[in-house]
């Protein structure tokens, strides 16, 4: 069930198989201002998998897919030729999707790169995975994941955004004032394991609601491309416009 980790370490590899060069900046460095700059970003995100209806093993944490087709969006924050680059990196893949002990072999059958919306600086969000907001004080071993609930959750979530902008364009900047994010209904806590099985596994756990963005254009087309949240190389944060 928790199969976000493994996506996202097969998008490195297709990306390191075609430019390892930039695969590694990628993964281990991200977008910044400069090399010493301690808040990088990785732009890009993805969504969950579409296969339907699954039979779900809960005691085992599986779901038994039946589906033979199955689509997945990735959405990556770059200029057009840049797309096309990565377009054609997908194209054909076969790859393994699991642990040692349960997975799917698949065959990238169909790569179509998909419209982007008109973007207009108030625009309405379904969450389609969850909006990670985390908060680690300076003694803390574990960062704490926040509720909409917690009184540091609005001012984060927009200093976030704002912080994610300004380290990755230049020369215009930012300020979190210019952005309100508005949540529409209830939330739910979810979550995904990351590292399952190894020494370094950890849940990671974020939000799903609906929201309100009033922000400039250039901030709704940076989280349509590369996510709304922390961790967004991770699929956490993919976005769906609501009409």
């Amino acid at each position: 069930m928790d199969y976000q980790y493994y996506i996202s370490a097969w998008i490195y590899k297709v990306l390191k198989h075609a430019d390892a060069d930039f695969a590694n900046f990628l993964h281990n460095k991200g977008y910044g201002k400069n090399e010493n700059d301690s808040k990088l970003y990785k732009l890009f995100c993805f969504s969950r998998l579409n296969f339907g209806k699954p039979k779900l093993w809960k005691e085992k944490k599986l779901f038994e897919i039946s589906a033979h087709e199955i689509k997945l969006q990735i959405s990556f924050d770059v200029n057009k030729a840049a797309s096309n680059f990565i377009k054609g990196l997908f194209m054909a893949q076969e790859f393994y999707l699991g642990d040692k002990f349960n997975g799917i072999d698949f065959k990238v059958s169909n790569v179509a790169a998909l419209p982007e919306p008109e973007f207009t600086e108030s625009m309405r969000y379904h969450l389609q995975t969850p909006w990670v907001v985390s908060y680690q004080k300076e003694n803390d071993k574990h960062p704490q994941y926040l509720s909409p609930k917690d009184k540091l959750f609005d001012s984060l979530t927009v200093k976030h955004l704002a912080e994610k902008y300004n380290n990755t364009r230049q020369p215009k900047l930012i300020s979190p004032e210019q952005i309100n994010a508005k949540r529409l209904n209830d939330f739910k806590r979810a979550g995904f394991v990351m590292k399952p099985g190894t020494k370094e596994q950890s849940r990671i756990v974020g939000n799903l609601f609906e929201f309100e963005l009033n922000a400039p254009l250039e901030v709704h087309k940076m989280i349509w491309n590369a996510g709304c949240s922390e961790k967004s190389s991770s699929g956490f944060g993919w976005v769906e416009k609501i009409d």
